[in-house]
C-alpha cells in the first residue's frame, strides 16, 4: 500500500485582499503567471547555488499601498517589476484586470502571457 501526502492541489495567490493566482500547484509552482507570485516564489529559501540572473529573488520597490486607500487599476502596479520591465503600461494604473486564463490556471494581470517569458530572462 502506498501512502502519498498532499497539503493541497490547487493554490491561491492574494494581494492586498485580491485573488491574483488560482491554479493547481504543480502548474503554480511550475509557471507562474502573475508577477506577484513569481517575487514570492523567488524568496523561497534554496541551498542550490543561484547561477542566474533570473535564479535572484526579487526585491519588489517601495511599500505596499495601504489597503484602505486602494491604487486603482491593478492592485500590484505600484510594486510590479512586469510593468517596469515593458515600460509602466498606463492600463496597469488604470483597469483592474480580470482573473483570466485556460486549463483552470487563472491569472489577473493584464500581461499574464509576458510573465514567464521576462522572468526567464532575469526579469528584464
Amino acid at each position: 500500500m502506498t501512502s502519498r501526502w498532499s497539503a493541497a492541489t490547487r493554490v491561491a495567490v492574494m494581494y492586498l485582499g485580491s485573488l491574483v493566482e488560482l491554479a493547481t500547484t504543480a502548474a503554480l509552482f511550475a509557471e507562474p503567471r502573475h508577477p506577484y507570485t513569481v517575487a514570492l516564489l523567488s524568496a523561497v529559501p534554496t541551498l542550490a547555488t543561484r547561477t542566474t540572473p533570473a535564479e535572484d529573488p526579487i526585491l519588489l520597490a517601495g511599500d505596499p499601498p495601504s489597503p484602505v486607500r486602494l491604487p486603482p487599476g491593478c492592485r500590484f502596479h505600484t510594486r510590479c517589476w512586469l510593468r517596469e520591465a515593458l515600460g509602466n503600461p498606463a492600463i496597469c494604473a488604470t483597469t483592474a484586470p480580470a482573473l483570466a486564463g485556460e486549463n483552470g490556471h487563472r491569472a489577473a494581470c493584464h500581461f499574464a502571457a509576458e510573465t514567464a517569458r521576462h522572468a526567464a530572462a532575469g526579469r528584464a
